[in-house]
């Protein structure tokens, strides 16, 4: 009976396991469908509502007319959009080496071991603790002609006063100048980091070669510690391509349009001049930069792994 009785149970048990295992398996698609809703209400829709007002001539207040792509041929023949992608190119690359070099300069400093270094490293990375806004209001007050503290410390130094953001020759490198104070602390403590980690055994073969510290740095620290520099690449690069706050508040793009970025040539022509469909046009391009420069960054950042 026992022999009979064990290939029932075993029998009538797999059926129950197959249609268990039937009957849970699709329900497991209802735990992604609410992400899958916040991501269709948060990013797809909008792109795809952009998508369709960069085809339409419509300015708040009137109707929409269906123009195809004519907004895109006006931006093509737009001066002033032209310029503006000048400056966000000058703006983005000085926004980026600049901090990567000074911040990576910093991170080989603080390294080493000295008196008061975590006093100093503290005070190092408060600028990065503050608001953008905050910042831009500071150094607004700084950069006065007649008034702010920069111009009286140039006099002290026996050099004439400087316009800074009051001239157009001077404006953008007087941004960056903002940016690079900013934020040069983050990427000195993502270099710090990778610093931190690197192994003493080459640093200890290369001394007994006779190396120097310049040859220990080029051949051994820059290679081992370079993925870091390219994550600090990637994160400064959208950090300066979608700034906005800093320049609006100091500049508002000026003086009249010499530090006039996409950032704000889309603003000002969204809630300015009421232009949407000619704004979403702008949206729609700045986007296609931003794919294509973060495909090369992150290809850039592949190869920059140590086995590669």
């Amino acid at each position: 009976m026992t022999s009979t009785s064990l290939p029932a149970n075993l029998a009538s048990a797999a059926p129950a396991t197959s249609t268990t295992s039937q009957d849970f398996t699709p329900r497991y698609w209802l735990f992604s469908l609410p992400a899958v809703l916040v991501i269709a209400a948060v990013i797809v829709f909008p792109w795809l509502f952009t998508l369709f007002m960069s085809t339409q001539d419509w300015k708040i207040g009137g109707g929409a007319e269906f123009v195809g792509l004519g907004n895109f041929v006006e931006l093509a023949r737009d001066q002033r959009f032209l310029e503006s992608m000048g400056h966000t190119a000058y703006f983005t690359i000085l926004a980026v080496v600049l901090p990567i070099v000074f911040g990576t300069a910093a991170a080989l400093v603080f390294h080493r071991e000295f008196p008061f270094r975590g006093l100093l490293r503290t005070i190092f990375v408060m600028p990065m603790m503050a608001t953008p806004v905050a910042v831009a209001l500071v150094w607004t007050m700084m950069f006065h002609p007649q008034l702010g503290v920069l111009n009286y410390l140039l006099s002290l130094l026996g050099i004439g006063p400087s316009a800074w953001v009051y001239d157009p020759a001077t404006v953008i490198p007087t941004l960056v100048m903002v940016e690079v104070w900013h934020w040069t602390p983050l990427v000195m403590l993502i270099v710090l980091g990778g610093l931190a980690g690197l192994p003493r055994e080459p640093y200890e073969s290369a001394l007994i070669d006779g190396a120097n510290d310049w040859h220990m740095f080029r051949h051994i620290t820059l290679p081992l510690v370079w993925p870091f520099i390219m994550v600090a690449i990637v994160i400064r690069t959208i950090d300066a391509l979608k700034a906005f706050d800093t320049i609006f508040v100091i500049t508002q793009g000026g003086p009249g349009t010499a530090s006039e970025t996409l950032n704000i040539f889309l603003y000002l022509q969204a809630f300015q001049f009421y232009k949407i469909g000619y704004a979403s046009s702008v949206v729609v391009i700045f986007f296609v930069i931003i794919i294509m420069l973060s495909l090369l960054l992150l290809y850039a950042r592949q190869k920059s792994k140590w086995n590669a």
